[in-house]
């Protein structure tokens, strides 16, 4: 008994030892990864690359696709003045107040959003270019409409359309771009796209406000929307022939010296899309900045036309003479800041990002101050420097935020921080800009508006900048698994698992509970995942099953990537999941749980009946209890219960969370019978159980988790044999 003790106790000794030296080593490199980038700056895509002048990057990508993606957002920023110079003759033709025309102008930019979504969904999925001819040709159809319209309601439904149509100007104009030209010359294209665009939009205020004082009278404004359909409508027909480009091709020569065949996926889920997004530190900070400058962007050029109408009398075309000079100093800078942009993005794309927040700060204090000068050349002079800094900030924004996200997820990317902006931003401070300008006027909406707004954005973008190299390595990172992934699948077609994730982390809030996390089932494998309590086991059930999207990592079935796809459309390729706990409808009977299992398939009556039929004949003991209700059953008999119902749609790969928690052990040998049979149909599994006798009796092989990270895998036989690990199987408690 006493050397019996002293081998326990010695035991005992070297498992705390060992759990002492694993979380100590987990803490390090924690504080690891919180100090320095994931890898050396000079291997981040873009970064240390040769100087490339603009000529030379427009000639790798071919002019075409920029010319003409440059002219249809030229029309889209005379569209956005005209609203903005004409809001006066326009709230005077339908007789509405200040407020109303403010919210319908900013409104309008707002419902941007609807349409930034879908399309942002689209141009993630297929070609581009039609989707910009289609929706350019929209857009010429609702200006023409707006032109028309006879009341403030129409107008209103008139501006809806445009909205949604324009969308596709940042969606999906941004991911074709990134895609067709270099990475070295974006900031440039950027900036180039951001002069021709404000180059029009500062000649546009003369143009509208000109053509409404040709016409005449107070529905002159009328004739600018009429006219500007047209150009709009020729540019969306060319726009169908511009070349498709390999999606990321630019990170992939950068980081890996070749463009490879797009990997095989799944189609994206919007839902996984944006969790995945939006950890994305850099891309988090950018977006919330921007829906707090959103309340100042798109009601400030409205209240400048009301201001300059009613403080300094100024009718539709001198107006539109103040904005376009205002504007003009822009066009000959922004050139510089672009090219600065890239120079300083090839050594430090923090310094770059921080150079934004440094531009748009002092904007805060220049809005408010603009109107407060006491004559018009003096507001057009501040205007001029507000204009300067803010637009020569929003320029860069496209290329980081193209640099930063995923190349699978570029239009979506660009739709979720369209979805902050212009729904947070523009709705919000339509709203807040209708009530304060009614009450108080334009001039204190704007100081109480945009001081604040401005001020919290600008400073927020600056404090982003600590997070780009990061974000950057992990796009390396995800690079660099792919074309290990397609070399490997290339070089052994056969050897393909069913199921893999590689280098899955994933966080609830800001406590990461998987680390690195990777293995893979092969075709008819059983994997039993063991570990202690809170390693993580249930939740890489869920990321494998689309109920967790990873910050990082790949999830891939029978070679395709199913990272970002839907629980529901992964269940559709064959993954079911058997969640730990209730699976069963209570207050239903057994027969009308199975029922509703088969549910899905009632379009066709007798394959619904076979696939219950088969239920039924796997688990005959249910048979006797058809009309109970499921509430009324043991544990045991509604997890078999469970488990039928989830085998009547004949799963690929079925995971079960837990099979034997809680259960009696003649249940849980029912089970490992019925486990025995579908493993000898060839089924794939991968089950979570916390006894190693259940796993070693079922499992062909298993994988241990601690904390996060994967501590063994191999067969299932070798983890009996490792002593620390079977005890800490032994020891470990519920959950996981």
């Amino acid at each position: 008994m006493g050397h019996t003790s002293d081998a326990n106790e010695a035991s005992a000794a070297s498992l705390t030892s060992t759990v002492l030296d694993e979380e100590a080593a987990r803490l390090a490199a924690q504080q690891q990864a919180a100090e320095d980038p994931l890898i050396v700056t000079e291997e981040l895509p873009g970064v240390g690359a040769e100087t490339m002048t603009l000529r030379q990057g427009l000639a790798k990508g071919g002019l075409a696709t920029f010319i003409v993606l440059l002219i249809l957002n030229s029309l889209d920023e005379l569209e956005l003045a005209a609203i903005t110079v004409l809001a006066p003759d326009i709230r005077d033709t339908f007789g509405v107040s200040n407020g109303t025309i403010v919210f319908i102008a900013s409104a309008s930019a707002s419902f941007f959003v609807l349409g930034a979504m879908p399309m942002g969904y689209l141009a993630d999925r297929y070609k581009r270019a039609p989707i910009i001819g289609i929706a350019s040709l929209f857009f010429s159809f609702f200006v023409f409409l707006s032109g028309l319209a006879v009341n403030v309601f129409m107008l209103f439904w008139a501006r809806f359309g445009v909205g949604i149509a324009k969308a596709n100007t940042i969606t999906v104009h941004g991911s074709l771009i990134a895609d067709t030209y270099p990475i070295g010359i974006r900031g440039r294209m950027g900036a180039l796209n951001t002069m021709t665009g404000r180059a029009v939009g500062v000649a546009s205020p003369v143009l509208v406000g000109g053509i409404a004082a040709i016409a005449g009278g107070v529905e002159g404004w009328r004739w600018a929307y009429l006219l500007l359909g047209v150009p709009v409508a020729v540019f969306a027909v060319l726009a169908f022939r511009l070349p498709e480009p390999v999606r990321g091709q630019w990170e992939k020569r950068d980081v890996l010296g070749t463009v490879a065949d797009q990997e095989d996926s799944v189609p994206t889920s919007i839902e996984a899309a944006f969790a995945r997004l939006w950890k994305i530190k850099t891309m988090k900070t950018v977006i919330v900045a921007f829906a707090a400058m959103g309340f100042a962007l798109f009601t400030g050029p409205v209240l400048r036309n009301l201001f300059l109408e009613e403080h300094f009398g100024l009718d539709a075309f001198e107006r539109g003479l103040v904005e376009t000079v205002s504007g003009v100093g822009l066009i000959v800078a922004v050139p510089f800041v672009g090219r600065r942009f890239d120079a300083l993005y090839r050594t430090d794309p923090s310094r770059a990002l921080a150079t934004i927040g440094l531009l748009l700060i002092p904007v805060a204090v220049l809005i408010p101050v603009q109107f407060f000068m006491p004559n018009v050349a003096l507001f057009t002079l501040v205007g001029a420097a507000v204009n300067l800094l803010a637009w020569s900030s929003f320029a860069m924004v496209g290329p980081i935020i193209q640099g930063i996200v995923p190349y699978r997820l570029r239009g979506l990317g660009t739709a979720l921080l369209t979805l902050f902006i212009f729904f947070v931003g523009g709705t919000g401070g339509g709203l807040l800009s209708a009530l304060l300008s009614n009450a108080s006027g334009p001039r204190t909406t704007i100081v109480v508006v945009a001081f604040p707004s401005m001020l919290i954005g600008g400073l927020m973008v600056l404090n982003g900048a600590r997070y780009i190299k990061n974000d950057l390595a992990l796009v390396v990172a995800e690079l660099r698994e792919e074309q290990a992934e397609a070399e490997r699948q290339a070089a052994e077609p056969e050897n393909v698992p069913v199921i893999q994730v590689n280098e899955i982390d994933f966080s609830y809030g800001h406590v990461q509970v998987l680390f690195d996390v990777g293995f893979e089932v092969k075709r008819g494998e059983v994997l039993a995942l063991l570990g202690t309590n809170g390693a993580g086991k249930s939740t890489i059930l869920r990321v494998i099953a689309g109920l967790a999207t990873p910050e990082r990592g790949v999830v891939r079935l029978t070679g395709q990537t199913i990272t970002y796809a839907s629980a529901e459309r992964r269940n559709a390729l064959g993954v079911h999941m058997l969640a730990g706990g209730k699976g069963v409808f209570g207050e239903l009977t057994v027969a009308d749980n199975l029922t509703m299992a088969a549910y899905p398939y009632r379009s066709d009556r007798d394959e619904m009946q076979r696939r219950a039929d088969k239920a039924w004949a796997l688990f005959p003991s249910l048979t006797d209890m058809a009309d109970r209700r499921a509430d009324a059953m043991s544990g045991g008999q509604q997890q078999m219960l469970a488990l039928a119902m989830t085998l009547i749609h004949d799963p690929e790969v079925l995971i079960i969370d837990e099979l034997s928690l809680g259960l009696a052990p003649t249940v849980v040998q029912d089970l490992l019978e019925i486990i025995d049979g579908l493993k000898a149909e060839g089924l794939t599994m991968i089950i979570v159980e916390q006894s190693l006798n259940v796993a070693l009796a079922i499992a062909d092989r298993a994988v241990f988790l601690e904390k996060g990270r994967v501590r063994f895998e191999g067969d299932a036989q070798e983890l009996a044999e490792r002593d620390d690990l079977a005890r800490a199987v032994f020891l470990g408690s519920e959950g996981g």
